[in-house]
């Protein structure tokens, strides 16, 4: 096994492994520490079915169900579809997953520590991949702060409600009585990386509707500012799809954002989407 880290902040490539087979322990070690490291993993030309899939997740922790059981896989409800592609006129999958800078799942009181994402169909123009994926480095961001800014927002805690993205983007609209039932939930500004003890910031121009004890304006204004900040360029790894790919990223260190820059029925687009549960932000 080889671990080859990207250029930048974040990201490492993890080469001569089949993810298919058994892991030893001290595989697994490896590639869990390298998970904490560098945050988002690649593993190239996997060739996995989904109890392959379900099995290598499983082994970073209790594989979650998603509550949009609409796009869950009929056999495998811990797998969700993520596509474009569409039968009888409806969407398989969910098709705008990751239009805004996120992080997955914040609105949920345990939010997962990995997201993966295995790629089958992947959108193609001319010969070059499309659908890109950009990660930001929160923990990067939050280290880059001013120790004042720091201290003003170590104890500040946020209002997060999965329906409030939606509400004001217009997407999802399909799914957003299920959205509504979601209760709102509130998790610390900077969260403490429950495996490194570095801190993150914790907010999103999406999920985050308030900040506990603040003005609503007041509030919204210093998230976006720290929003903004955490998805600076200079924070940012982007991943370029290739099929057969198995991505996995830490939602405690960083955001992610697609690139929607392909379309039904010219491009086709098709992944199985896998969370591990995690902590809950502290």
């Amino acid at each position: 096994m080889v671990i080859v880290p990207s250029p930048d902040v974040i990201g490492a490539e993890i080469q001569d492994v089949d993810l298919a087979q058994p892991l030893s322990d001290a595989e697994f070690s490896r590639i869990d520490a390298a998970f904490n490291k560098h945050a988002v993993l690649n593993f190239r030309n996997q060739q996995l079915d989904e109890p392959q899939l379900i099995a290598f997740a499983r082994r970073f922790g209790e594989v979650e169900r998603i509550f949009l059981t609409h796009y869950a896989h009929p056999k495998y409800p811990e797998i969700m579809f993520v596509s474009n592609i569409k039968e009888n006129g409806q969407d398989i999958g969910h098709a705008d997953a990751g239009r805004v800078w996120h992080t997955d799942m914040s609105y949920t009181a345990r939010p997962p520590r990995a997201t993966m994402l295995y790629a089958l169909e992947v959108p193609v123009e001319g010969g070059v991949a499309l659908g890109d994926t950009l990660f930001s480095s929160a923990a990067d961001a939050h280290d880059a702060l001013s120790p004042e800014d720091r201290q003003r927002i170590a104890k500040l805690r946020a209002v997060h409600q999965v329906a409030g993205r939606r509400a004001r983007t217009g997407t999802g609209q399909e799914d957003q009585a299920l959205r509504y039932q979601q209760p709102a939930v509130v998790h610390p500004v900077v969260r403490t990386h429950p495996y490194t003890g570095r801190k993150c910031l914790y907010v999103s121009k999406g999920e985050c509707e308030g900040i506990e004890g603040m003005p609503k304006d007041e509030a919204l204004a210093l998230i976006d500012k720290l929003a903004d900040h955490t998805i600076d360029p200079k924070f940012r790894h982007i991943h370029r799809w290739r099929v057969r790919d198995l991505l996995m990223w830490d939602n405690c260190t960083v955001q992610h954002l697609a690139s929607l820059d392909y379309e039904w029925p010219s491009h086709r687009r098709l992944m199985h989407r896998i969370t591990v549960d995690g902590t809950i932000p502290t």
